[in-house]
């Protein structure tokens, strides 16, 4: 309570202070001998940021589509992957960290959205101010709170026996990369530029889930680059069109 009373008594006289989040890598990845991770989140702002942490399952239908399964409200036991701690106060210019721990069923990869939302404290939350603090606080960010943002992550839970199975296949005009083992793989720093090396397309992350592929169009005059990452294993992968 003492670090609330001090953090919300700087923050006070600054009414234009507001968060400002960075969480990092947008994606998380869980090999099948590891149960836990880190993940760290900052605040490059000048005012505190009260953040709500939530997770959901991103279930895949036969189709392709997915939906997304709530684990907010469920019994703890009842939660396979839990965000510990699910409420964080960041102070400006400063870092916390939330524990990722799965606990359920590997035999097949598993996905979950975690979501960071700024939020004005209310009596509702479990962060623990005073009624008189909340008004503080609200005070504090009237001119910035139209700017407060969500950040969402994906968390890749591989099966506990994983198998990578990929491979770049060169075809008339185009080129695929298939999944055939039972772990998403990752094509990362994706770009292609042309013979002198200057005109290049903006670098971007590609993820191919078990069982698809990915089919990209090859033209003449240029040069494709990319890491191939299955696992910790990491191939850079470079031929011309």
């Amino acid at each position: 309570m003492r670090l609330l009373l001090t953090l919300l008594a700087v923050l006070a006289p600054c009414v234009h202070a507001a968060p400002e989040l960075n969480i990092g890598s947008m994606y998380e990845y869980l090999e099948g001998t590891r149960s836990t991770a880190l993940k760290r989140i900052y605040n490059s702002g000048d005012g505190t940021a009260f953040v709500k942490v939530t997770v959901a399952e991103l279930v895949y239908g036969a189709d392709g589509k997915v939906q997304e399964v709530s684990m907010d409200g469920l019994p703890t036991e009842q939660r396979t992957l839990i965000a510990s701690p699910a409420r964080l106060i960041v102070p400006a210019k400063g870092m916390q960290q939330v524990r990722l721990l799965f606990r359920g069923e590997r035999t097949q990869e598993r996905y979950f959205r975690l979501r960071f939302i700024p939020v004005l404290p209310d009596k509702q939350d479990s962060f623990g101010l005073t009624a008189e603090e909340t008004r503080q606080y609200g005070e504090s960010l009237k001119a910035g709170v139209n700017i407060l943002a969500g950040y969402g992550a994906v968390v890749f839970v591989k099966p506990t026996q994983t198998r990578y199975d990929s491979d770049v296949v060169q075809e008339p005009g185009r080129f695929a990369i298939p999944n055939r083992g039972n772990a998403t793989v990752v094509l990362d720093h994706f770009n292609d530029c042309d013979s002198s090396g200057r005109d290049c397309t903006t670098p971007v992350k590609h993820h191919i889930r078990p069982g698809g592929q990915m089919v990209f169009d090859k033209k003449p005059g240029r040069a494709y680059r990319f890491v191939l990452e299955e696992g910790e294993k990491r191939r850079s992968i470079e031929f011309n069109g």
